[in-house]
């Protein structure tokens, strides 16, 4: 495993085919907190909120955890330099797409086009009788659980509760870039998180060159990685940036 940042720089430009794997590390410096970890949501709240089960038979308890997580906790947070350059690569054709573990939509508000949202999005609420979408403006949480106005069921957000199965479009399409990688960038991912740690296993199977920026090690750092970049994601992205189109 090597750590040097302009060989990395080289293996994106030959490369004639690269994906990114993003986790919650990229979103940490857009305010966003994580999950696990010292500072993770986990530590203050109970996960079973986000069990399937759990939020059919107590929507209300569940939502009240939810609302304050993913509608206060993240209101406000915007993309940041790291997410900016991966669109930007993408729109250079030196990005083919996004994989992420994340359900912030940051991605796509920094302009990425091709993202494969493994874990759902919490910007999209669904119906879960009808299958209709609001947007959370669409609807009034301070009435909570929020109802859907065609028939009056529960609303649920569009992310991956535990229980649910992973989306088949998006578990499809990771793979397809997994498969097809010459290099694979992994960002802010802890590789703890199953399914998901997987798709960079089977880039790796496939013969890609795993590039991953952490600022601490991860299960992939030993196991798959071929250059390990240390540092804040926003940091190494912009470093990357520059080096990329000087």
């Amino acid at each position: 495993m090597i750590t040097d940042l302009n060989k990395a720089v080289s293996l994106l430009k030959q490369s004639s085919y690269t994906s990114a794997f993003t986790g919650a590390g990229i979103s940490v410096e857009s305010g966003v907190p994580p999950f696990r970890g010292e500072n993770g949501l986990w530590n203050k709240y109970d996960p079973m909120v986000l069990d399937i089960d759990y939020f059919h038979s107590y929507p209300l308890e569940s939502w009240k955890v939810i609302r304050e997580i993913f509608y206060e906790f993240f209101e406000g947070a915007k993309p940041n330099k790291a997410h900016e350059v991966l669109a930007q690569m993408e729109k250079e054709k030196l990005l083919f797409a996004v994989i992420t573990q994340n359900i912030d939509n940051l991605h796509q508000e920094a302009g990425s086009k091709v993202v494969y949202e493994y874990h759902g999005n919490a910007q999209k609420l669904v119906c879960t009788k009808c299958g209709k979408y609001y947007k959370p403006s669409e609807v009034d949480l301070n009435n909570l659980p929020p109802r859907c106005s065609r028939d009056n069921v529960i609303l649920k957000p569009d992310f991956v509760f535990f229980g649910e199965p992973i989306p088949e479009k998006a578990r499809e399409g990771s793979m397809v870039e997994a498969v097809n990688a010459e290099v694979f960038l992994v960002i802010g991912s802890t590789g703890e998180v199953m399914p998901a740690c997987f798709v960079p296993q089977v880039a790796k199977k496939n013969g890609a060159v795993i590039i991953e920026i952490n600022p601490e090690e991860s299960q992939f750092t030993h196991s798959i990685t071929d250059i390990y970049l240390k540092g804040k994601a926003a940091g190494i992205m912009e470093e990357i940036a520059k080096k990329l189109w000087e």
